[in-house]
């Protein structure tokens, strides 16, 4: 058997926190929500603290945000906030990444989590790091779908009517983490066309020909989005057992 000398990977937690969250219609951004007690954002980095495959963890968040340092205080082990935020969510990713240049090295393994999922756990992020393994494509947590999609189409009186039923075999809804080495991920948003057409990071790097392994997640790893999704997403972190 051949020994080798490469150093086990590295794994890395890129938070985008920069949103102003518009449609949850709230005072501030929907990523200091508290939700069970404590903000949402708060929620997703503590998982990524409590686990033991994670480096460190970095959070980007606007330049002016007033808020950050009362949520996650300078002196807490093992995050970074970087005040590089841009204006789209693509951009705060992209500019975090560019601000790591010489912290992470090519191979380093990054996996960007959205602010607004506190439902993640440390066995979530352990089923994405070991269900993508070594894929040089990457991967990230996803939920089959299951329910009937239908397309629609507007009604003469500005509502919507259904217009097509789509099948649904083969379809997955995508969550995050979403996970790559720190230099095709930095590729693959430096080169994208148009940074409000990237709702993801996969989608940036299947443009570049690759095809990342979807891991299937967990519902209780849901985006709060909307007013409602707030009360969901405390039913999931109540119950441990999830």
């Amino acid at each position: 058997m051949t020994a080798t000398n490469q150093p086990p990977p590295r794994y890395f937690a890129l938070l985008p926190a920069a949103g102003v969250g518009a449609r949850m219609a709230a005072n501030g951004p929907k990523q200091y929500l508290t939700v069970g007690g404590k903000p949402m954002l708060r929620h997703a980095v503590d998982a990524f603290r409590a686990s033991a495959l994670v480096t460190h963890t970095y959070v980007v968040v606007s330049p002016d945000d007033g808020v950050i340092d009362s949520v996650l205080p300078p002196e807490l082990d093992g995050v970074t906030v970087l005040r590089v935020g841009g204006a789209t969510r693509m951009d705060s990713v992209l500019n975090g990444l560019r601000a790591l240049d010489g912290v992470l090295t090519g191979s380093d393994l990054v996996m960007v989590h959205d602010a607004a999922r506190p439902g993640l756990t440390p066995a979530l992020i352990a089923k994405l790091i070991h269900g993508v393994g070594g894929d040089p494509a990457g991967g990230l947590l996803a939920m089959p779908v299951v329910d009937t999609i239908k397309r629609s189409a507007p009604a003469t009186d500005g509502s919507s009517i259904s217009a097509a039923t789509v099948p649904r075999d083969g379809l997955w809804a995508a969550q995050t983490p979403q996970m790559f080495s720190y230099a095709l991920l930095l590729r693959a948003l430096g080169s994208a066309p148009d940074a409000n057409a990237i709702t993801d990071d996969a989608s940036a790097v299947e443009m570049l020909g690759y095809a990342p392994r979807l891991i299937e997640g967990h519902p209780r790893n849901l985006k709060v989005t909307l007013p409602a999704d707030i009360r969901i997403a405390e039913m999931y972190l109540a119950n441990k057992e999830d």
